[in-house]
């Protein structure tokens, strides 16, 4: 259906308001209206902000507004651009959305007075698309994941449209660039639909993009390849740009509809070929022709503030009202400061507007999981060290079962890069198959169009889905290779700074935690070599706010199934999990295991031999490997030092070790010292860099007697022993550590040190010859 030219003529006078607001909040702090001429004192001391790619993304809203209430659309609004701040917060309060959620921003002259002076103003709001702005779940700093997050947000949301902005500056990153390949992963019959709207305005800061400069054909042909089919709308004449607009939206829907309505009544079986929109309009536009003499409109300098002087040079304060007065703000607002009745109409009403769409603010949609008990899961431990297991592999029929407790619900995936496999999760793939739409073979496995697992060969597709996933209201597991993770370090960042700033806003409801578990860790990856070696994410992490960062690294397997149930069950942070999937010894039974993870760190009397004095030493771990080396030095301890007082430590919560006033986990400074005394040795065994120990303790009493052994970057193919040795974590150097701090050391522990310098010397001549471990290592076993 043909849009008529009176919609038209409303859509480009809606359009015109949103660019007045726009620019009002760029450089007003008084005067919203332009009631009086504009004066010096009612320009911002500090001018900031981005208009470059405002009022191109004003175009789309009020288009889409249209779209949404002819069709009675649920849609969302993701700007991709770094800097679309000014339009987001200009369309939703003309859509009423802001003045909801913010009362004392009213629709009246008073309330744009205050909207206009708090943009990018002290103690106001950020000049990018932020939490703060309702409608958002992306902001300016996550450029290049607007489109990972459309596609994460319409998984198992069969109504819900995600529109993506996607600004051709950011087009250039990494990761959205492979994140247009998301549509071989959409079912059409259980999800959502992403609209992309690729926004050519040419520039970035300060260079032309890459996508703009290349031929119609040339761009035509890329996202053809890509599997999109791409409808063009381009030219700067608003009149005729509103028609194209208009009426590719309107093909777009009824193709998104088809596609639809075939895949839900079994009539399509193929992957389909969704549609987007290629958007070419001049950057800046609307706003000064020249400047100074320079062209601006269509150029980089339109990027952010294209008047740099309008409070003290009369030429620029004279172009700016003229530009501000273009928008004819007079026909927009009445004479209360309130956009007219016949504007006003054109928005959305109540939750169909897409700053106050439920789906945009997840945690109002978010239910509880059904969790089966992971008690019932657990690995069956006599005596300590007597069992053997998988930690992932065991945790791999829990989460099996948590798919299948909420397959009705369609509320939890898990994601992972071509991992999960790797990762020894194979009991999932009982429950699920991978989600997969493109082309079959007859010798693929665990592959369906409707799967509750995710799987691409980047970290970042991952990572972006599954944050969509969460900020929409559901559930989800991210599984990866411990070293690898890092590569999502920029987008762990702003997610983390997500939590961190929606904990403070009152209208923002809490999402389900994001959640890591990382495998194939930096001690066991001896096969793939030191390029696979890394643990340098918890340090990462741990740079964030304490009241979003948790760190997690359970000793076996019953202990990674009491910290995944409780990680699946809790909001609102992030959790990282690090364990192992080789066969490893098994320390706790399930209801010693729920005890200790709950209290997250103890004394393991059962390994311990300073139950009826003072220890000499300390020994403390955190980690699978660092556990069993701590043991197996302990072991040798008893055997050839019967006499020296041994306590044993093992951390789990790894935040415990800050001080409680700096991590709501931590322990009390008289809580940790009665754990780790005041004057005592300490040998901590940590998965890690050491440092992060000494960084996490350095305010503590006993901080000066810590001797941390970590990972120190030294790796290579190798056997699993051979990495401990390598980085001087193995249980000879721990028990020489020992000997060395403990008070006048006895003639037997000068040659029981002797015997651990031999011991480290027979290792390496074993493996070089045999190419495995020694057997004394191999077949080791706790002795009680």
């Amino acid at each position: 259906m043909k849009t008529d030219q009176k919609t038209l003529d409303l859509i480009d006078a809606y359009w015109r308001a949103a660019n007045y607001l726009s620019v009002g909040q760029i450089y007003l702090r008084d005067n919203p209206l332009m009631r009086k001429p504009l004066q010096a004192e009612h320009i911002k001391n500090m001018i900031l902000g981005h208009w470059g790619t405002s009022p191109g993304q004003n175009f789309i809203y009020a288009h889409l507004n249209r779209l949404i209430t002819e069709n009675d659309l649920n849609m969302i609004y993701i700007s991709g651009p770094g800097h679309g701040g000014p339009a987001l917060v200009a369309n939703t309060f003309l859509e009423g959305t802001y003045s909801e959620v913010y009362p004392n921003i009213g629709q009246d002259e008073d309330g744009l007075r205050k909207l206009f002076k708090q943009f990018s103003f002290p103690g106001g709001i950020p000049s990018h698309v932020s939490p703060e702005c309702p409608g958002s779940i992306h902001e300016g700093g996550e450029l290049g994941y607007s489109l990972s997050h459309a596609f994460g947000a319409v998984f198992d949301n069969p109504s819900l449209i995600a529109a993506c902005v996607v600004g051709d500056g950011e087009a250039e990153t990494g990761a959205l660039a492979t994140a247009w390949h998301s549509n071989k992963f959409l079912n059409p019959a259980t999800d959502g639909a992403v609209l992309p709207i690729l926004h050519l305005n040419g520039f970035k800061i300060a260079n032309p993009t890459v996508l703009a400069r290349i031929s119609h054909q040339e761009l035509d042909q890329l996202f053809r390849g890509y599997g999109w089919i791409p409808y063009f709308v381009e030219g700067d004449d608003p009149a005729e740009m509103h028609r194209k607009m208009a009426a590719a939206l309107d093909e777009v829907m009824d193709e998104i509809r088809q596609i639809h309505f075939n895949a839900r009544g079994g009539a399509e079986t193929e992957r389909p070929r969704w549609p987007m929109i290629i958007l070419r309009s001049p950057k800046g536009w609307t706003g000064p022709k020249f400047i100074d003499g320079k062209r601006n409109e269509g150029t980089f300098r339109a990027h952010q503030v294209p008047i740099t002087d309008p409070a003290t040079n009369p030429g620029h304060l004279q172009q700016l009202e003229e530009w501000l007065r273009s928008y004819r703000p007079e026909e927009l607002f009445d004479e209360t400061g309130r956009l007219t009745g016949e504007l006003a109409d054109l928005a959305p009403k109540g939750d169909r507007r897409m700053g106050a769409n439920p789906h945009a603010n997840g945690g109002l949609l978010l239910r509880d999981l059904v969790m089966p008990d992971f008690r019932d899961y657990a690995v069956a431990v006599g005596s300590p060290g007597e069992a053997s297991a998988s930690d992932t592999l065991v945790t791999g029929t829990f989460l099996r079962d948590v798919i299948r407790c909420n397959s009705k619900a369609r509320n939890f995936r898990i994601f992972g890069p071509d991992e999960t496999l790797s990762n020894k999760l194979n009991a999932v793939f009982e429950a699920s198959d991978r989600q997969w739409l493109g082309q079959q073979a007859e010798e693929d496995e665990f592959l369906a169009a409707d799967g509750r697992i995710m799987e691409m060969l980047s970290e970042h597709q991952c990572q972006g889905w599954l944050e969509g996933y969460l900020l929409t209201g559901r559930h989800g597991l991210f599984n990866s290779y411990e070293a690898f993770i890092h590569i999502v370090d920029s987008m762990f960042n702003q997610h983390a700074k997500w939590l961190k700033v929606t904990a403070s806003i009152d209208w923002r409801r809490k999402i389900a935690s994001l959640n890591y578990l990382l495998s194939s860790h930096v001690w066991r990856q001896d096969h793939n070599g030191f390029t696979h070696q890394d643990p340098g994410f918890i340090d990462h992490v741990v740079n964030k706010k304490a009241e979003i960062v948790r760190v997690y690294l359970p000793p076996d397997a019953n202990c990674l199934l009491s910290v995944m149930n409780h990680c699946l069950r809790s909001k609102h942070y992030v959790n990282v999990m690090i364990a192992g999937k080789h066969p490893a010894p098994q320390w706790l039974d399930m209801p010693s295991a729920e005890i200790h993870c709950t209290k997250g760190i103890g004394i393991w009397s059962w390994a311990s031999t300073d139950q009826e004095d003072n220890p000499d030493v300390v020994m403390a771990c955190a980690g699978d490997v660092p556990t069993l080396e701590t043991l197996a030095a302990v072991s040798i301890l008893k055997a050839h030092l019967p006499q020296i007082k041994i306590r044993v430590i093992n951390v789990v919560d790894l935040m415990k070790l800050q001080s409680k006033s700096e991590h709501p986990h931590g322990l009390s400074d008289k809580e940790f010292d009665l754990l780790f005394t005041k004057d005592t040795p300490v040998i901590f065994a940590y998965h890690g860099y050491p440092w992060l120990i000494h960084r996490l303790t350095y305010k503590r009493t006993n901080h000066h007697n810590f001797h941390v052994r970590g990972y120190k970057e030294e790796g290579t193919i190798s056997t699993p022993f051979d990495m401990t040795v390598l980085n001087e974590m193995d249980r000879f150097h721990l028990v020489q550590d020992v000997i060395d701090r403990i008070p006048a050391p006895s003639s037997e522990a000068t040659y029981l040190k002797q015997q651990m310098q031999d011991m480290l010397i027979r290792h390496r001549i074993y493996i070089n010859e045999h190419g495995q471990d020694m057997p004394e290592v191999r077949d080791w076993k706790w002795k009680p």
